[in-house]
This record gives C-alpha cells, sequence and structure tokens, in this order.
C-alpha cells in the first residue's frame, strides 16, 4: 500500500503521516515511501528527507508523551506487536545513555516506536530526546535520499537489499565512536 501512496498526487502529505505513525504506532518505516519518491523526482530529495525527518520528529514526540504519560495504555500494543523485551532493555539503558541512544536508533533497523516511548517512560530530559531525534532521523533519511538521488533505480534497488545491514553498520559504527570519545573524556 504504501509503493502506491508514493505515486500519488498527495504523496508528500501520506509521506509525513507515514513518518508520524511509524515513530508513535505504524510498523512500516517511511523509507518504503520515501525511496521511490526520491527515484521520482531526484532534484527534490532533500525536501523529501527533510520532511520525513520534520514529521518523524514530531511523531517522535508523540511516543514520547505516550511513554511519559499513557505507558499503561501502550505497554499492551508494545506486547502484542513482541516488543517488549526490546522495550525493556532499552528503557534501563537510558538512564545512563539517553541522547546517545535516541540519536543511534534514528539509524537501527530496530522500530523507532520502541525508542520514543521508551524515551518518554524513563524520562529523558525533552531536549535530549529531541536533538537525538533530529541528528538520528535526519542523518538516516537524508543519507537514504541523498544516495537514492546520486545512484537512481539500479542504486535504488541495491540499496533495498542491504539497506538493514547498513543501518546495522552505521550503528555500531556511532556506538563505537561514542564509546571511543566517552573513553577518551575519562581518560583525560
Amino acid at each position: 500500500m504504501a509503493l502506491r501512496w508514493s505515486r500519488h498526487r498527495h504523496a508528500p502529505v501520506y509521506l509525513g503521516a507515514l513518518s508520524v505513525a511509524e515513530s508513535t504506532v505504524f510498523p512500516v518505516p517511511p523509507d518504503v515511501m520515501l525511496a521511490p519518491m526520491t527515484l521520482a523526482q531526484p532534484p527534490r530529495w532533500w525536501r523529501l528527507a527533510l520532511l520525513t525527518t520534520i514529521c518523524s520528529v514530531l511523531g517522535g514526540f508523540v511516543g514520547y508523551a505516550l511513554g511519559h504519560w499513557a505507558l499503561e495504555a501502550v505497554m499492551p500494543w508494545i506486547e502484542r506487536f513482541g516488543y517488549a523485551d526490546t522495550f525493556a532493555h532499552i528503557q534501563t539503558l537510558f538512564e545512563e545513555y539517553g541522547f546517545w541512544i535516541v540519536l543511534v536508533a534514528g539509524f537501527t533497523p530496530i522500530p523507532y516506536k520502541v525508542f520514543t516511548i521508551a524515551s518518554g517512560a524513563a524520562g529523558m530530559p525533552l531536549v535530549a530526546f529531541g536533538l537525538g531525534s533530529v541528528v538520528g532521523r535526519g542523518g538516516r533519511f537524508f543519507l537514504l535520499a541523498g544516495l537514492i538521488a546520486w545512484g537512481g533505480p539500479k542504486f535504488e534497488a541495491s540499496l533495498r537489499r542491504w539497506i538493514e545491514w547498513i543501518g546495522w553498520v552505521l550503528a555500531l559504527l556511532a556506538i563505537a565512536l561514542i564509546g571511543w570519545l566517552m573513553w577518551r573524556h575519562q581518560a583525560g
């Protein structure tokens, strides 16, 4: 259905709505619309990435609010979609690494909604959550759209095949960099 939406004249509205929903409750990532829309209009790649980023971050704030004020109501959905163990693990990590977790989460294939709701439930500072979301989600969507605009349809097909691995590699590199920076800070 998302691929069909990407060809509609109101596709940017659908992309924005999908981006908000994915950061809150919906299981389909906006990449499935961002990629074909970027292929259709390569010069608009940065506008599409910006729209996706803004809407994803706005949806992230909704997820944060759900975690902060309505965790009991949301928890059955988290359990229903099989994210309960992941949610519990992530929540414990927020105490120490909140900003960095949100930033890295923007690149991972793990559903972003898990991190937005966990951020609110853990009481993560809102400014740190917002900054981590903008950098993480923006990095992901601008990288995806930019690569597709640059590489075209053949590159998009390859990227679709490897996007999950790319997300994990970028996340691991970011974690390694963060660990190294923290080690240097403690050593110095």
